[in-house]
């Protein structure tokens, strides 16, 4: 738990001594749009990961999401987020290896979903981020599409069965991950309508997405039948609102244009401090 001068660090700062933390105007409290802070990239200075969460609370962020969930002390993320009110948008069930391209590893996929699906329900968590896989030397770019398609349609029913929604995550490979076997929303797109699931869908992170083919608002418009999520970070650098060359009060009101009405994930790097990254994210959803 934190103590006093903990939780003002890394709230930054914004109570003045004395002042009750409910009296004040957060942050993390926007006016919009509901964001998940990602508590993997925001206060990755802090060792502690319940302290992540208990400073995501005290700057008033309703959600958080993370990564993996197997080095988490799963009874203390939970008691944390309820204490502070937090809801978990998602976490990552299966990364980047071994890859869910490569057909040897399905078996292990499957299991591994029916695990995360098991800790989604006991986090009261409704969906989990799966990721394609790196390139695989001498396969194809769309047999390794067809290979993800297999496997996700393996675990669909495991989904089905427990009520929580597979998020699969399109990444970039011009900036971030390069050699990543899948990115852009059409392909994305065309291995979502191929799996046919309603609980089989696309994390689309609009950092990830613009660097591959800009035009966000219009390709979001036309798979939005095919997303459950959104992430947002600037471009260039993956900071917050305002840092970069996006236009974020027009993608936020875009977004609502389009009736998304679930959380966005920050999955970004604040540049400076927590405080300036939650307030610049404020400003871009004020209007």
């Amino acid at each position: 738990m934190l103590n006093r001068r903990e939780f003002t660090a890394l709230s930054g700062g914004i109570f003045l001594a004395g002042a009750s933390p409910a009296a004040e105007t957060l942050p993390g409290q926007t006016k919009n749009t509901r964001f998940a802070v990602n508590v993997e990239m925001w206060w990755s200075k802090q060792k502690d990961f319940i302290k992540r969460l208990e400073a995501a609370g005290a700057v008033g962020y309703p959600a958080v999401e993370f990564w993996p969930w197997r080095n988490k002390d799963l009874n203390a993320v939970f008691d944390t987020c309820k204490k502070h009110k937090l809801d978990i948008a998602q976490f990552t069930a299966w990364g980047f290896k071994p890859g869910l391209n490569d057909p040897k590893n399905h078996n292990h996929f499957v299991e591994e979903v029916e695990a995360s699906c098991e800790v989604a329900k006991k986090l009261h968590c409704p969906m989990m981020t799966v990721v394609g896989g790196d390139d695989i030397p001498g396969v194809s770019q769309e047999k390794m599409h067809a290979t993800i398609i297999e496997g996700l349609k393996k675990a669909a029913p495991i989904a089905e069965k427990h009520g929580i929604t597979l998020i699969l995550e399109p990444m970039n490979i011009k900036v971030d991950h390069k050699g990543h076997c899948l990115y852009g929303s059409g392909p994305a797109t065309k291995i979502i309508r191929a799996v046919n699931s309603p609980r089989v869908k696309i994390n689309w992170d609009l950092y990830h997405m613009y660097i591959t083919e800009a035009n966000l608002l219009e390709n979001l418009k036309n798979g939005l039948d095919c997303m459950a999520y959104l992430q947002v970070a600037d471009h260039p650098g993956r900071n917050e609102p305002g840092t970069g060359e996006i236009d974020f009060l027009k993608l936020f009101q875009g977004i609502i244009g389009l009736g998304y009405k679930g959380y966005i994930g920050l999955e970004l790097r604040p540049k400076s401090t927590e405080l300036a990254a939650a307030l610049a994210v404020q400003k871009a959803d004020n209007w």
